[in-house]
């Protein structure tokens, strides 16, 4: 999908004494007094606001945080600590505007950050009047948050329509690459790593990727699922039996593109769901009633990582076990460790796979990791974001 870059923007000299509006992805998690726990977005955001700031631009940085309710400002809802950050990282003042929308005073060289964007009246379902009048504040537009490219709001899709620029900072440009590169012409063979508690909310990125992809591994609940749908039994582990029909679907697709969903051989289980609960692996023919499914089996996690080690491309979405649980890791520990080790090109997203990549410290053996969680679910789902679709659209009619 083709989209005008930011970076094309300042290497041309255009953004210059420019006015540039850049949507960030600043929704970080914060402790109850407010401070943050964890700013890896933030740090995400400043190469772009740096790169405008270096060409010479008046910078205007917007975000959400957190639910607000339009129109009804709370002291919580507020972007103070992140102008506290965001100004460490970057070294300078960033001064915090309050109640923007009508006009912003900044002068090439600076860069302020406005305030909570979903507390304006009309930002969730795009008012075009807000739209229009937000797009009047900038001569470049610049959406750097593919963590909301799936939603149409004011600051990720109207504004894009009207400013005289619209274009994609550094961030979302290198999504819309890993992704075009792992599943628009992604090198064979392709392996897709699905898992989850629930089939249900998967479904569709199952069903969409079975038309694709080499192989398709289900770990977790939808492991369970799909193990009922081979005939095997799975004790009282979490599965949704009304969609083992749709499992079904899903092997069938595979089967006859000659592709596979390998089923588990062997499984670990448990009597309680437990940190402490007692781990016995068993084959996979062999669950008891009351057995509880908590993790794929050693010879299973084996296979799978030699599949893995020679795939090309390998798509992550979930851990296949309850990874929390230091009886219960081994599957997805062995999986992380295989994709580490693979040349493949990899791309994982979703907040439990960022969390079992920061666990086993493999950050930088991951081709791309995907800052965006629900964006990164619809991608996979094969559907087109608004806020790259408005870009894509811009970039072709001007």
């Amino acid at each position: 999908m083709k989209v005008l870059r930011f970076a094309d923007v300042v290497k041309s000299g255009f953004a210059e004494n420019r006015r540039v509006f850049i949507r960030a992805d600043l929704n970080v998690p914060q402790a109850d007094d407010g401070s943050i726990t964890e700013d890896t977005r933030i740090r995400a955001s400043v190469p772009c606001i740096q790169m405008a700031l270096d060409a010479g631009a008046a910078v205007m940085v917007t975000s959400h945080l957190g639910r607000p309710t339009e129109g009804e400002f709370k002291p919580e809802d507020s972007l103070a600590p992140v102008a506290k950050r965001l100004g460490e990282l970057l070294g300078r003042d960033v001064p915090l505007v309050a109640n923007w929308v009508d006009g912003v005073s900044v002068a090439p060289g600076q860069v302020v950050l406005l305030e909570n964007c979903r507390v304006n009246k009309g930002e969730k379902k795009n008012n075009e009047a807000l739209a229009r009048q937000m797009a009047q504040l900038c001569d470049i537009y610049v959406n750097d948050a593919f963590g909301t490219a799936h939603r149409a709001e004011g600051t990720t899709y109207g504004i894009a329509q009207f400013a005289p620029i619209a274009c994609a900072g550094p961030l979302l440009a290198a999504e819309i690459d890993a992704i075009g590169k792992a599943l628009a012409n992604p090198k064979r063979p392709l392996a897709a790593i699905v898992a989850g508690s629930k089939v249900s909310t998967k479904l569709t990125i199952l069903k969409s990727l079975s038309q694709n992809v080499d192989q398709l591994i289900v770990g977790g609940g939808i492991a369970n699922t799909f193990m009922l749908a081979a005939g095997l039994k799975i004790g009282k582990s979490l599965a949704e039996a009304d969609l083992v029909d749709e499992a079904k679907a899903v092997i069938e697709a595979m089967k006859a593109r000659g592709a596979e969903v390998p089923i588990p051989t062997d499984v670990v289980v448990a009597k309680t769901f437990a940190a402490d609960a007692v781990a016995t692996v068993k084959k996979a023919t062999e669950v008891a009633d009351d057995d509880m499914i908590l993790d794929i089996g050693p010879e299973t996690a084996a296979k799978l990582a030699a599949q893995l080690k020679q795939a090309g491309t390998i798509v992550w979405n979930g851990p296949v076990g309850v990874f929390e649980f230091a009886a219960f890791e081994n599957g997805t520990k062995v999986i992380a460790q295989a994709i580490a080790e693979s040349s493949a090109f990899s791309i994982a997203g979703g907040g439990d796979t960022l969390a079992a990549i920061a666990k086993y410290g493999i950050e930088k053996q991951v081709g791309y990791i995907s800052t965006g969680g629900g964006a990164f679910l619809e991608i996979l789902e094969g559907k087109t974001l608004p806020a790259i679709e408005i870009l894509s659209r811009r970039a072709a009619a001007d």
